[in-house]
């Protein structure tokens, strides 16, 4: 055998060796790609994303509740103001004369009052010479205790 003593097939699997050793070696070597760094990274962010949920809960419910308080003052800032036009008109003598001829069905001396009834039967208010005789309350009253055996 000539100076060469390795077959054909032993040296094309060294050659083979010799070209994956070149090919590997020009490669730079595979990094993993979660690095301390970056997983430290990590859970600093986890650790802040925990630590600011609960307060920025909070802050958005305390907003919601000032907003509501807000729209709660601006509520009765206009009742309040109804209620002081209401007074301002209670004030006026006219008005009074007009809710007690209206509500109360008071009459002026000389004038005549009557009562119209809707039609069903049922009386509105006590009549008779007895009930002109009671104080109005009593009439008030009496109405109501016969709303009440209906």
């Amino acid at each position: 055998m000539p100076a060469d003593r390795f077959s054909t097939a032993t040296r094309l699997k060294a050659l083979g060796e010799q070209a994956a050793a070149r090919v590997y070696r020009a490669r730079p070597p595979r990094r993993n790609r979660l690095t301390g760094r970056a997983a430290l990274l990590a859970l600093v962010m986890c650790s802040l994303v925990v630590a600011l949920a609960y307060p920025i809960r909070q802050y958005i419910s305390q907003r919601s509740d000032i907003a509501e308080q807000r729209r709660k003052a601006q509520d009765a800032g206009a009742e309040l103001d109804r209620l002081r036009e209401q007074r301002a008109r209670w004030q006026d003598p006219e008005y009074v004369r007009q809710q007690a001829r209206r509500q109360l069905h008071y009459v002026m001396p000389g004038e005549t009052g009557y009562l119209v009834q809707d039609g069903s039967g049922s009386a509105a208010a006590p009549r008779g010479p007895q009930a002109a005789r009671r104080p109005w309350y009593e009439n008030l009253w009496s109405a109501v205790d016969t709303a009440d055996r209906r």
